[in-house]
């Protein structure tokens, strides 16, 4: 009995001692973590990084890695050629210029204000030799907008700019300048506007010359001077504060063409 256990005992000794051997000995369970590690280990410093995008490609076309590539399109300060374009001018403050070939009118200086039709401040204007255009409620438009560019100067005094506007005639051509264009009006309708008429001024003012409360379609033109030789001649001797006869004769007109301005011609 006790032969036969030592025989077992042995057996299984000898059993254990082939497994160890076929496995090679004894496993070390240290070796795969390491193994591990060395995969995600940083390289060591000065060592180069290999990446398969940093070389040139097998046809060598020279592709760039892609940090060279997000390097060149990083953002960078704005040059001077990508600052915002300056705006066109404004055509209710910027100075005109007006020709009016018929009545050998050449370049007349035309000076935007806001205010009214020969109110103080358009008076101060016209009284130094220019033309005044009022914009604003109870004003006009700029040249070649849409509704009605009022036109006032003197006709006796400061030079007498407008002194022959009675003899515009229907198909005469008015040419307004500003900035770099050209703005042609064809006059069209004359009329007189009395200062002693809230509803003749209202006609004269409207956004549709003689209509008021119309809403404009088309770009119009209203250039208007005093009518004291007309006046004087039917013994009407009224003036207001400013000395302005009663009467005024004004001159409409339709924008026929726009067109840029020879040589960029400023207004």
């Amino acid at each position: 009995m006790i032969a036969t256990r030592a025989a077992g005992a042995a057996l299984a000794a000898g059993l254990l001692g082939l497994v160890a051997a076929c496995a090679g000995g004894t496993p070390d369970t240290t070796s795969a973590p390491r193994a591990e590690r060395s995969l995600t280990s940083p390289a060591p410093t000065g060592a180069p990084v290999a990446s398969a995008s940093a070389s040139p490609s097998a046809e060598g076309d020279g592709s760039p890695s892609p940090e060279a590539s997000s390097a060149r399109t990083s953002p960078v300060p704005a040059s001077d050629s990508s600052a915002p374009v300056k705006p066109a001018v404004d055509p209710r403050t910027t100075p005109a210029s007006m020709s009016i070939p018929a009545i050998g009118v050449r370049d007349l200086k035309v000076v935007p204000y806001e205010g009214t039709t020969d109110d103080w401040p358009g008076t101060h204007i016209q009284n130094r030799g220019v033309a005044a255009s009022p914009y604003g409620p109870q004003g006009g438009v700029g040249p070649g907008g849409t509704g009605n560019y009022l036109v006032t100067a003197h006709r006796l005094s400061a030079g007498g700019p407008l002194r022959d506007l009675p003899s515009l005639d229907k198909g005469d051509t008015v040419r307004v300048v500003l900035g770099d264009r050209v703005y042609t009006y064809e006059i069209t309708a004359s009329r007189w506007t009395s200062f002693r008429s809230e509803r003749s001024l209202a006609e004269q003012r409207a956004a549709v010359p003689g209509k008021p409360g119309e809403k404009p379609t088309e770009a119009m033109i209203t250039i208007s001077t005093c009518a004291t030789p007309e006046d004087n001649a039917a013994g009407n001797f009224w003036r207001d504060d400013r000395h302005n006869p009663e009467h005024r004769i004004d001159r409409i007109g339709t924008l026929v063409a726009t067109e840029k301005a020879a040589g960029g011609a400023k207004g």
